[in-house]
């Protein structure tokens, strides 16, 4: 069975990935730096299985990445910063890592890995082209793949994300015609579901509502989104990686059902059977995106994946985890 490497694979999406791919009788290994990845429960039932094995290294430095030594099939480069606060908190660290793990990354795939064949995947962000429609007023909806990416304010702080998955695009796509190696790119739009942390929408609601909140802040109301659940995305993740066909191609990875998140959050008091009294509308964050909606006609084309979770399922599954692993007390 083939080798596969996580990088970040204690975070969100890196273990549900590797939860899929170890179910299968792949041979997986993670590696974390455990910043913000949870040594929980979940991950100690991963770490468990016979055909998974974990490593605990800085993968900013390139000698972590020498320690790895080579042999993998499959590279899933996962690592990075995510969390809409960090990106506001610690935008020099989000760069700093986001890059030199993607330098050290490639380096050492195209020099040290060793396996004729082997392919690696990176996961950029809807965010590398979240500022056209505010640069612009102009920006396809559905968006497809190819519209221009922008870094509308580089003194946003907020833009530091999005500037290092566009580096990171130009990375893997210019290091693997330079050099001939497998490559594809995938840009998440909204992964949800359980696990995810506590730094995003749909977790943040559901603490406030198991604080019974009053009144009820909803933060961009109006804004939209489309909302694609773990599995779903995993297992598109992985069908990206598996095909010729995507060697070389960037692939959204999302629903064709665009949300509010007024209605969205709606959804969630009808399925914790809860509301508010009072709602305190809010606006978005500085340098929020007012409409996001994936084209994801190319990724079904060459490999035909699709989401199959709709909402309310997803919504149900990921409210039942959270409301039985409430937010941890914060060290002091």
């Amino acid at each position: 069975m083939k080798n596969v490497l996580i990088t970040g694979g204690a975070g969100f999406v890196g273990y549900h990935l590797a939860k899929r791919l170890a179910g299968q009788g792949y041979n997986v290994y993670i590696v974390d730096n455990f910043f913000r990845s949870q040594d929980d429960a979940d991950f100690a039932a991963l770490k468990s299985l016979p055909n998974v094995w974990t490593m605990e290294r800085d993968l900013t430095k390139e000698s972590s990445w020498d320690e790895l030594g080579g042999g993998f099939d499959h590279v899933y480069h996962l690592v990075g910063i995510n969390g809409t606060q960090l990106f506001y908190d610690m935008p020099h660290e989000v760069l700093r890592i986001g890059v030199s793990t993607i330098l050290h990354g490639l380096e050492w795939f195209r020099t040290k890995n060793g396996v004729p064949g082997a392919k690696i995947l990176f996961t950029s962000s809807n965010e590398a082209y979240g500022d056209a429609l505010k640069s612009f007023n102009q920006l396809p909806l559905p968006t497809p793949e190819d519209v221009p990416l922008v870094i509308g304010d580089p003194y946003n702080p907020r833009s530091s994300y999005s500037a290092q998955k566009l580096i990171g695009e130009l990375f893997f796509i210019h290091y693997a015609k330079a050099y001939n190696f497998r490559m594809s790119i995938v840009r998440p739009h909204n992964f949800y579901g359980p696990r995810a942390g506590w730094g995003h929408v749909i977790p943040e609601v559901v603490e406030r509502i198991a604080a019974r909140v009053e009144p009820f802040p909803i933060f961009g109301a109006d804004d939209t989104r489309s909302f694609c659940y773990i599995d779903d995305a995993v297992e598109a993740i992985q069908a990206v990686m598996e095909s010729e066909k995507t060697d070389g191609g960037t692939y959204h990875i999302g629903t064709t059902e665009e949300t509010k998140i007024q209605d969205l959050i709606e959804k969630i008091f009808t399925a914790t059977h809860w509301r508010p009294a009072t709602l305190d509308i809010k606006n978005s964050p500085e340098g929020s995106v007012k409409r996001r909606l994936a084209d994801v006609s190319k990724i079904k084309r060459d490999t035909g994946w699709e989401a199959k979770t709709n909402l309310e399922e997803g919504l149900t599954k990921t409210i039942e985890w959270y409301l039985m692993h409430p937010k941890p007390a914060a060290k002091k």
